[in-house]
């Protein structure tokens, strides 16, 4: 029995990425049931996250593998808003403690064992009129196999702009618009035609004309849902807003 259980950690081991997180259907797969799970963590040799979630010991976690865990478990689950315009590169400022901004279909809060290594915050969101199996341009980072679900830089906007007047100062999202210059109009048009947001539709059109960017030139607001002919005003921290048609 107990070569029986050294062949099946070895066997865990082997197939274990550096710093990835282990949910027990993952042990289940490789044949360790419940009560060995116990066994190996008593013995030092598996350390337990949190109930049903496990790493090896002294490897410290690694931020996308930790996702995808994640992303198997919270319908939806992706990296957007700032946090996906930082991986692509689209930033105004480097800040000291950076937040992970983590967006998914359902409310949810994230797991201790996750934040206390990842700052992060959690947003429920349905911006778009989509399935939370099937999200408008939301993809592997940078394509790469076994990379975590992120947005296209054209949604991460969009996600920002729906956050002001909530908990997104304005005056970063004009700061991060005025670097958009490279958003594709085609990929930023079929996301605008489906958002659900009219004050986050009227925004984007209204930043882009401002900072005169490429791509809002290519943009007919007469085919987006801008709602009605009335401006749309929110009071909030950063005064009152007004949008127009």
């Amino acid at each position: 029995m107990a070569t029986t259980h050294r062949t099946k950690l070895n066997s865990l081991y082997t197939r274990l990425m550096p710093g990835a997180p282990l949910a027990f259907e993952d042990l289940a797969a490789l044949g360790i049931s419940a009560d060995l799970a116990v066994h190996y963590v008593r013995a030092g040799w598996l350390s337990r996250l949190a109930r049903g979630v496990y790493c090896k010991p002294n490897d410290p976690l690694a931020l996308h593998p930790s996702l995808l865990l994640l992303q198997g478990r919270f319908e939806g689950l992706h990296v957007g808003g700032k946090s996906a315009l930082d991986w692509y590169g689209v930033r105004h400022y480097v800040s000291q403690k950076p937040i992970l901004h983590l967006y998914g279909w359902a409310a949810a809060k994230l797991p201790a064992w996750f934040t206390e290594r990842f700052p992060a915050e959690y947003h429920r969101k349905r911006l778009f009129d989509e399935k939370p199996d099937a999200l408008l341009h939301v993809g592997a980072f940078e394509k790469r196999s076994g990379a975590p679900l992120v947005s296209a830089p054209e949604r991460a906007l969009l996600e920002v702009l729906s956050e002001i007047g909530v908990r997104q100062p304005l005056k970063e999202a004009r700061q991060l618009a005025e670097s958009t210059y490279s958003l594709r109009a085609d990929v930023l048009r079929e996301l605008l035609q489906r958002c659900t947001s009219v004050k986050t539709v009227r925004l984007c059109l209204q930043l882009g004309r401002e900072n005169s960017l490429p791509w809002a030139a290519k943009l007919d607001p007469a085919k987006l849902p801008i709602g009605s002919d009335r401006p749309w005003v929110s009071r909030s921290a950063d005064g009152l807003l007004v949008l127009k048609p």
